[in-house]
Protein backbone atom coordinates (compact mmCIF):
# COMPACT_ATOMS: atom_id res chain seq x y z
CA UNK A 1 0.00 0.00 0.00
CA UNK A 2 2.94 2.43 0.65
CA UNK A 3 3.83 1.70 -3.19
CA UNK A 4 0.86 2.36 -4.51
CA UNK A 5 0.65 5.64 -2.46
CA UNK A 6 3.96 6.89 -3.68
CA UNK A 7 3.65 6.38 -7.23
CA UNK A 8 -0.10 8.21 -7.11
CA UNK A 9 1.90 11.51 -5.86
CA UNK A 10 4.39 11.32 -8.61
CA UNK A 11 2.91 11.29 -11.44
CA UNK A 12 0.95 14.39 -11.41
CA UNK A 13 4.26 16.11 -10.05
CA UNK A 14 5.69 15.14 -13.32
CA UNK A 15 2.70 15.85 -15.66
CA UNK A 16 2.94 18.98 -13.77
CA UNK A 17 6.59 19.89 -14.48
CA UNK A 18 6.55 18.89 -18.41
CA UNK A 19 3.23 21.75 -18.83
CA UNK A 20 5.69 24.05 -17.40
CA UNK A 21 8.38 22.97 -19.73
CA UNK A 22 6.47 23.17 -22.41
CA UNK A 23 4.89 26.69 -21.77
CA UNK A 24 8.22 28.00 -20.86
CA UNK A 25 9.78 26.39 -24.54
CA UNK A 26 6.23 28.29 -26.28
CA UNK A 27 6.88 31.70 -24.30
CA UNK A 28 10.72 31.24 -25.71
CA UNK A 29 9.90 31.04 -28.91
CA UNK A 30 7.19 33.93 -29.37
CA UNK A 31 9.69 36.23 -27.55
CA UNK A 32 12.23 35.31 -30.33
CA UNK A 33 9.62 36.02 -32.66
CA UNK A 34 8.70 39.10 -31.20
CA UNK A 35 12.19 40.32 -31.04
CA UNK A 36 12.51 39.55 -34.51
CA UNK A 37 9.17 41.51 -35.52
CA UNK A 38 10.84 44.66 -33.94
CA UNK A 39 14.06 43.92 -35.58
CA UNK A 40 11.63 44.48 -38.64
CA UNK A 41 9.94 47.06 -37.56
CA UNK A 42 12.95 49.15 -36.67
CA UNK A 43 14.50 49.61 -40.14
CA UNK A 44 12.88 53.32 -41.50
CA UNK A 45 12.83 53.79 -44.70
CA UNK A 46 14.73 57.30 -45.63
CA UNK A 47 16.03 59.52 -48.50
CA UNK A 48 19.55 61.40 -47.91
CA UNK A 49 21.36 64.65 -49.22
CA UNK A 50 24.44 65.68 -49.67
CA UNK A 51 25.82 69.40 -48.36
CA UNK A 52 26.01 71.91 -50.89
CA UNK A 53 28.93 74.48 -50.84
CA UNK A 54 27.67 77.97 -52.03
CA UNK A 55 26.77 81.71 -51.66
CA UNK A 56 23.74 81.84 -48.82
CA UNK A 57 21.89 86.07 -49.70
CA UNK A 58 19.42 86.88 -46.40
CA UNK A 59 17.31 89.56 -47.60
CA UNK A 60 14.70 91.96 -45.45
CA UNK A 61 11.81 93.44 -47.25
CA UNK A 62 11.13 97.10 -46.59
CA UNK A 63 8.07 99.40 -47.18
CA UNK A 64 9.11 102.04 -49.93
CA UNK A 65 6.32 104.87 -50.51
CA UNK A 66 6.55 106.97 -54.18
CA UNK A 67 6.09 111.09 -53.55
CA UNK A 68 6.63 114.25 -55.20
CA UNK A 69 9.54 115.66 -52.99
CA UNK A 70 8.38 119.30 -54.81
CA UNK A 71 5.50 120.36 -55.39
CA UNK A 72 4.75 123.93 -56.12
CA UNK A 73 1.45 125.67 -54.84
CA UNK A 74 -0.35 128.02 -57.32
CA UNK A 75 -1.94 131.12 -55.41
CA UNK A 76 -4.57 134.01 -56.10
CA UNK A 77 -2.60 137.17 -56.40
CA UNK A 78 -5.99 138.87 -55.63
CA UNK A 79 -9.44 139.60 -54.19
CA UNK A 80 -11.69 138.04 -56.82
CA UNK A 81 -13.42 135.86 -58.42
CA UNK A 82 -12.27 133.04 -60.32
CA UNK A 83 -13.61 133.42 -64.11
CA UNK A 84 -11.76 130.58 -65.89
CA UNK A 85 -10.03 127.61 -65.17
CA UNK A 86 -7.89 126.39 -67.73
CA UNK A 87 -5.95 123.09 -66.40
CA UNK A 88 -7.74 119.88 -65.07
CA UNK A 89 -6.38 117.40 -62.27
CA UNK A 90 -3.96 114.98 -63.47
CA UNK A 91 -2.98 117.11 -66.60
CA UNK A 92 1.03 117.81 -66.89
CA UNK A 93 1.60 121.37 -66.88
CA UNK A 94 4.03 123.42 -69.01
CA UNK A 95 6.19 126.41 -67.57
CA UNK A 96 4.59 129.53 -67.78
CA UNK A 97 0.91 127.54 -69.40
CA UNK A 98 -2.05 129.99 -68.25
CA UNK A 99 -3.81 127.91 -65.81
CA UNK A 100 -6.30 130.71 -63.81
CA UNK A 101 -8.31 133.86 -64.59
CA UNK A 102 -9.34 136.09 -62.09
CA UNK A 103 -11.64 138.88 -61.73
CA UNK A 104 -10.96 141.64 -59.05
CA UNK A 105 -13.83 142.27 -56.77
CA UNK A 106 -13.68 145.88 -57.77
CA UNK A 107 -13.14 145.24 -61.14
CA UNK A 108 -16.63 143.03 -60.78
CA UNK A 109 -18.21 145.78 -58.56
CA UNK A 110 -17.53 149.03 -60.61
CA UNK A 111 -16.38 148.09 -63.87
CA UNK A 112 -19.25 148.20 -66.00
CA UNK A 113 -20.42 151.49 -65.09
CA UNK A 114 -16.82 153.34 -65.46
CA UNK A 115 -17.40 151.71 -68.67
CA UNK A 116 -20.48 152.51 -69.52
CA UNK A 117 -19.24 156.70 -67.75
CA UNK A 118 -16.23 156.47 -70.04
CA UNK A 119 -16.07 154.80 -73.25
CA UNK A 120 -12.23 155.56 -73.43
CA UNK A 121 -11.51 153.72 -69.94
CA UNK A 122 -10.41 150.13 -70.28
CA UNK A 123 -10.45 148.50 -67.25
CA UNK A 124 -10.81 144.89 -67.41
CA UNK A 125 -9.60 144.05 -63.77
CA UNK A 126 -8.56 140.36 -65.44
CA UNK A 127 -5.56 138.82 -63.69
CA UNK A 128 -3.60 135.68 -65.49
CA UNK A 129 -2.24 133.11 -63.30
CA UNK A 130 0.52 130.69 -64.50
CA UNK A 131 2.13 128.17 -63.58
CA UNK A 132 5.55 128.57 -62.13
CA UNK A 133 7.17 124.98 -63.13
CA UNK A 134 6.83 121.71 -65.11
CA UNK A 135 4.59 119.08 -63.36
CA UNK A 136 1.24 117.21 -63.12
CA UNK A 137 -1.53 119.20 -61.60
CA UNK A 138 -2.23 116.63 -58.43
CA UNK A 139 -4.67 119.02 -56.41
CA UNK A 140 -7.23 121.57 -57.87
CA UNK A 141 -9.31 123.48 -54.84
CA UNK A 142 -11.61 126.00 -56.60
CA UNK A 143 -13.89 125.50 -59.34
CA UNK A 144 -15.17 128.81 -61.66
CA UNK A 145 -17.23 131.42 -59.74
CA UNK A 146 -15.54 130.93 -56.55
CA UNK A 147 -14.69 133.70 -54.55
CA UNK A 148 -10.83 133.37 -53.57
CA UNK A 149 -8.62 136.03 -51.62
CA UNK A 150 -5.02 137.13 -52.68
CA UNK A 151 -2.23 134.37 -51.45
CA UNK A 152 -5.20 131.73 -51.13
CA UNK A 153 -4.35 128.35 -52.64
CA UNK A 154 -5.61 127.48 -56.14
CA UNK A 155 -3.55 124.78 -57.19
CA UNK A 156 -1.07 122.42 -56.38
CA UNK A 157 2.11 121.11 -59.15
CA UNK A 158 3.92 118.77 -58.11
CA UNK A 159 7.45 118.33 -59.90
CA UNK A 160 7.60 114.91 -61.47
CA UNK A 161 11.35 115.42 -61.81
CA UNK A 162 11.30 115.35 -57.71
CA UNK A 163 8.94 111.67 -58.03
CA UNK A 164 10.83 108.93 -55.84
CA UNK A 165 10.35 105.98 -53.34
CA UNK A 166 11.28 107.01 -49.47
CA UNK A 167 12.06 103.56 -48.04
CA UNK A 168 12.19 103.66 -44.31
CA UNK A 169 15.21 102.21 -43.15
CA UNK A 170 15.74 100.76 -39.69
CA UNK A 171 18.95 102.83 -38.04
CA UNK A 172 20.51 99.69 -37.02
CA UNK A 173 20.41 98.65 -40.76
CA UNK A 174 22.49 101.89 -41.59
CA UNK A 175 25.49 100.21 -42.91
CA UNK A 176 24.10 97.62 -45.31
CA UNK A 177 23.03 100.66 -47.35
CA UNK A 178 25.00 103.09 -49.21
CA UNK A 179 24.49 105.80 -52.19
CA UNK A 180 24.04 105.00 -55.47
CA UNK A 181 23.64 100.95 -54.37
CA UNK A 182 21.30 99.81 -56.66
CA UNK A 183 17.45 98.10 -55.45
CA UNK A 184 14.92 95.89 -56.73
CA UNK A 185 11.20 97.42 -55.77
CA UNK A 186 8.15 95.18 -55.91
CA UNK A 187 4.97 97.26 -56.66
CA UNK A 188 1.85 95.62 -55.79
CA UNK A 189 0.78 94.56 -59.19
CA UNK A 190 3.86 92.22 -59.13
CA UNK A 191 5.65 94.85 -61.68
CA UNK A 192 9.51 95.22 -60.34
CA UNK A 193 11.13 98.50 -61.41
CA UNK A 194 14.95 98.90 -60.60
CA UNK A 195 15.90 101.84 -58.59
CA UNK A 196 19.19 103.70 -57.17
CA UNK A 197 19.67 105.21 -53.59
CA UNK A 198 20.19 108.91 -54.04
CA UNK A 199 19.97 110.58 -50.52
CA UNK A 200 19.10 110.09 -46.88
CA UNK A 201 16.96 112.19 -45.01
CA UNK A 202 18.92 114.23 -42.15
CA UNK A 203 16.63 112.64 -39.25
CA UNK A 204 15.03 109.81 -37.64
CA UNK A 205 11.75 109.15 -37.24
CA UNK A 206 11.09 109.09 -32.76
CA UNK A 207 8.88 106.46 -32.14
CA UNK A 208 10.29 103.60 -34.81
CA UNK A 209 13.81 104.68 -35.47
CA UNK A 210 13.63 104.48 -38.88
CA UNK A 211 15.36 106.94 -41.60
CA UNK A 212 13.96 108.13 -45.08
CA UNK A 213 15.71 106.89 -47.51
CA UNK A 214 15.33 108.62 -51.26
CA UNK A 215 15.30 106.13 -54.34
CA UNK A 216 15.33 107.46 -57.76
CA UNK A 217 13.82 105.37 -60.35
CA UNK A 218 13.76 105.39 -63.87
CA UNK A 219 11.10 107.92 -66.17
CA UNK A 220 8.18 105.87 -65.71
CA UNK A 221 4.82 107.90 -65.90
CA UNK A 222 2.46 105.38 -64.88
CA UNK A 223 3.19 105.35 -61.07
CA UNK A 224 0.46 107.46 -58.57
CA UNK A 225 1.74 109.34 -55.70
CA UNK A 226 1.23 107.47 -51.94
CA UNK A 227 1.58 103.95 -53.67
CA UNK A 228 3.59 101.68 -51.28
CA UNK A 229 6.27 99.08 -52.81
CA UNK A 230 8.53 96.59 -51.17
CA UNK A 231 11.91 97.16 -50.96
CA UNK A 232 14.71 94.09 -51.49
CA UNK A 233 17.66 94.79 -48.93
CA UNK A 234 20.62 92.37 -48.79
CA UNK A 235 20.79 91.52 -44.98
CA UNK A 236 23.27 89.30 -44.53
CA UNK A 237 25.16 87.40 -47.32
CA UNK A 238 27.56 84.17 -46.84
CA UNK A 239 29.35 82.88 -50.12
CA UNK A 240 31.08 79.72 -49.98
CA UNK A 241 29.05 78.03 -46.97
CA UNK A 242 27.67 74.45 -46.58
CA UNK A 243 24.02 74.68 -46.59
CA UNK A 244 21.59 71.59 -46.24
CA UNK A 245 17.38 71.63 -47.03
CA UNK A 246 15.80 72.53 -43.74
CA UNK A 247 14.11 69.35 -44.00
CA UNK A 248 17.63 67.45 -43.07
CA UNK A 249 18.07 70.00 -39.56
CA UNK A 250 16.19 68.58 -36.69
CA UNK A 251 15.44 70.16 -33.15
CA UNK A 252 14.45 70.05 -29.74
CA UNK A 253 11.12 71.55 -28.57
CA UNK A 254 12.46 74.52 -27.33
CA UNK A 255 15.01 74.96 -30.44
CA UNK A 256 18.08 75.37 -28.85
CA UNK A 257 19.60 72.30 -30.01
CA UNK A 258 19.80 70.89 -33.35
CA UNK A 259 21.45 68.31 -35.29
CA UNK A 260 21.16 65.85 -38.25
CA UNK A 261 21.15 62.06 -38.90
CA UNK A 262 24.23 60.80 -40.74
CA UNK A 263 24.11 58.05 -42.28
CA UNK A 264 27.68 55.97 -41.12
CA UNK A 265 27.40 52.83 -43.36
CA UNK A 266 24.04 51.84 -46.00
CA UNK A 267 22.03 51.27 -43.04
CA UNK A 268 22.89 53.09 -40.09
CA UNK A 269 22.41 56.80 -39.37
CA UNK A 270 23.98 58.36 -36.20
CA UNK A 271 22.93 61.95 -34.45
CA UNK A 272 24.84 64.62 -35.36
CA UNK A 273 25.04 67.68 -33.29
CA UNK A 274 25.15 70.69 -35.81
CA UNK A 275 25.61 74.57 -35.19
CA UNK A 276 23.34 76.25 -37.60
CA UNK A 277 23.90 79.99 -39.36
CA UNK A 278 20.95 81.72 -41.14
CA UNK A 279 18.09 80.37 -42.93
CA UNK A 280 17.79 81.72 -46.77
CA UNK A 281 14.61 79.92 -48.16
CA UNK A 282 14.12 76.09 -48.05
CA UNK A 283 18.35 75.71 -46.74
CA UNK A 284 19.94 76.30 -43.71
CA UNK A 285 23.63 77.72 -43.04
CA UNK A 286 25.76 74.55 -41.33
CA UNK A 287 28.53 76.23 -39.71
CA UNK A 288 30.01 73.58 -37.76
CA UNK A 289 31.05 70.32 -38.22
CA UNK A 290 32.51 70.61 -41.90
CA UNK A 291 30.57 67.78 -44.03
CA UNK A 292 32.49 66.30 -46.96
CA UNK A 293 30.73 66.14 -50.31
CA UNK A 294 30.70 61.88 -50.09
CA UNK A 295 28.56 62.27 -46.46
CA UNK A 296 25.13 61.55 -46.85
CA UNK A 297 22.30 63.27 -44.38
CA UNK A 298 18.77 61.96 -44.02
CA UNK A 299 16.46 64.51 -45.94
CA UNK A 300 12.88 62.54 -45.17
CA UNK A 301 11.98 59.89 -42.62
CA UNK A 302 14.42 61.04 -40.20
CA UNK A 303 12.03 62.77 -37.43
CA UNK A 304 11.67 60.87 -34.22
CA UNK A 305 15.10 58.43 -35.90
CA UNK A 306 17.14 57.34 -32.63
CA UNK A 307 20.65 57.49 -32.83
CA UNK A 308 22.06 54.27 -34.72
CA UNK A 309 18.81 53.89 -36.10
CA UNK A 310 18.66 50.83 -38.84
CA UNK A 311 17.63 52.91 -41.96
CA UNK A 312 16.89 51.70 -45.79
CA UNK A 313 17.67 54.31 -48.68
CA UNK A 314 14.65 54.84 -50.79
CA UNK A 315 14.71 56.54 -53.96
Amino acid sequence: MKIFYKHATIKPFYWALSVLVLLSACKGKTDAGDEEDAKVEAITPVTVTTVNDSTLIDYINLNATSTYQQKNIVKANANGYVRNINIQPGQYISKGQLMFTIKTKEAQTIGNTINVLDTTFRFSGVNKIKAPEHGYLTQLNHQTGDYVQDGEQLAVISDRSSFAFIMQLPYEMRQKVQSNQNIVLTLPDGRKINGRISAFMPSVDTTSQTQGVVIRIGGDNTIPENLIAKARIVSTSKPHTQSLPKSAVLTNDTQTDFWVMKLINANTAVKVPVTKGIDVGERVEIISPKFSPADKIVVTGNYGLADTAKVKIVQ
